[in-house]
């Protein structure tokens, strides 16, 4: 007997009939905003990943060499992925580009609450435009998409940032400051207390002075404050970035969605703008459900002419824990609208109905052990059947089938001619009354 790996899942019917609804949900939504679905590799060169966050990296990746001795490794994200796919496209695709996919990812980390070693992510990217409402129309699809799975405004908040504010109030200090480290302090500032968080700072650069009033300015309601606090042009234009991004937002119908939270930092590095989080209010979900942001810098990064790009990644696993808390999670159920049930030699006739049942967009099982008359009824029964269809010799030599409704009961015999009808949903209410 062999036991499955930690961090890796398997899906029953139940479940995985649950996880499709809930993906089928967020990517009509998506292909409602003209968003055009691509398919991307599960193996990519590791350098991509070293290249873009550093050797160390690799502590995180299933990365192994190939039989033809690259280093390659399962994809933890996506975004460098579609990058290189704009690349190599040379520019001849229309801006903007709007790509989106759902796959599973992989990551060797600490498993816990929502987090998993392989997850599956649905991924939105805008490419070639650098205006506010492409920011805007990500928080808008996310949004669009949370409502059409039945949460709403108080089930969920998106804290929104952006990243020149940050760094532009660290470059205002007088301390010679390494901007990553305390960017990386705040993003975990909620996840330590006020006195460990300081001392991060502090170790970035900050002086203990600074770091409180640092602290302070992250926490005010006034964005103008910022710019008081910084004086530099810097965190003028991404305040004035900010709010031009907050207005398009109104506009889409989803500004009350948005909480101004400077301390959302969003761990990746390569967040160019702005940034937000989804977060679930209750505070149930212990960590941020999903996030995204601007990230203009990276298709050059990759070799491709100077492209602005903004996107977000949902998280199916943390997006599944958000429905379950709002209970609003999809039925874990397997539906069967028709078994056909055989007595006798009819497998013929009954496999021409079943046909037929299943052209109408049905779904139709039948006997595939021999079993009995009771045997098959009780199968039916268990995997939910809604009507069943008896096929029987004695029927058939009165030229009918048997229609049965398993909630009631009820049976009644129907002509085999002109069964089933040419569309509809034929049950035992069309012919038992």
């Amino acid at each position: 007997m062999y036991d499955g790996l930690k961090g890796f899942r398997e899906f029953y019917p139940g479940e995985m009939s649950a996880r499709r609804e809930l993906t089928d949900t967020v990517e009509e939504r998506i292909r409602r905003y003209g968003f055009r679905e691509i398919g991307t590799p599960a193996l990519e060169r590791t350098q991509m990943y070293v290249d873009k966050s550093g050797e160390e990296i690799t502590e995180e990746l299933y990365a192994f060499e190939d039989k033809g001795g690259r280093s390659v490794s399962l994809t933890p994200e996506l975004t460098p992925t579609v990058a290189r796919m704009v690349v190599e496209t040379g520019g001849e695709l229309s801006k903007p580009i709007k790509w989106f996919s759902t796959r599973a990812f992989w990551r060797y980390e600490q498993v816990q609450q929502g987090r998993f070693r392989e997850f599956y992510q649905t991924n939105v990217d805008i490419f070639g435009s650098e205006r506010p409402e492409a920011d805007a129309e990500i928080l808008a699809v996310a949004a669009d998409t949370l409502g059409d799975l039945g949460l709403s405004a108080e089930d969920f908040e998106f804290r929104v940032s952006h990243r020149d504010i940050l760094g532009g109030l660290l470059e205002s200090l007088d301390s010679d400051v390494e901007t990553a480290d305390a960017i990386r302090a705040v993003d975990k500032q909620e996840k330590i207390d006020r006195e460990e968080y300081h001392e991060l700072l502090v170790e970035a650069g900050l002086t203990r002075g600074e770091a409180e009033r640092f602290d302070k300015v992250l926490g005010t309601d006034d964005l103008d404050d910022l710019v008081t606090f910084a004086g530099t042009d810097r965190v003028e234009a991404a305040v004035e970035n900010l709010r031009a991004v907050l207005e398009a937002a109104a506009d889409f119908g989803v500004r009350d969605h948005c909480t101004i939270s400077l301390e959302t930092a969003r761990g990746l590095d390569y967040y160019t703008g702005v940034v937000f989080e989804c977060f679930d209010t209750a505070g149930e979900v212990s960590r941020s459900v999903f996030g995204g942001g601007r990230y203009d810098d990276l298709i050059e990064g990759f070799g491709g002419q100077p492209t602005p790009a903004v996107g977000v990644g949902i998280g199916h696993e943390t997006l599944s824990l958000l429905c379950q808390r709002a209970g609003v999670s999809p039925e874990e159920a397997t539906e069967t609208d028709y078994y056909v049930l055989t007595v006798g030699d009819t497998r013929d006739v009954a496999a021409e109905i079943a046909r037929d049942l299943r052209e109408l967009g049905h779904v139709v099982e039948g006997d595939l052990n021999d079993r009995g008359f009771g045997d098959q009824l009780s199968y039916a029964d268990g995997i939910g059947a809604e009507t069943v269809v008896v096929v029987g010799e004695q029927d058939l030599a009165e030229d009918c089938v048997t229609i049965k409704d398993m909630t009631s009961g009820e049976q009644t015999q129907v002509p085999l001619e002109g069964f089933p009808p040419s569309e509809g949903r034929p049950t035992y209410d069309d012919y038992g009354g």
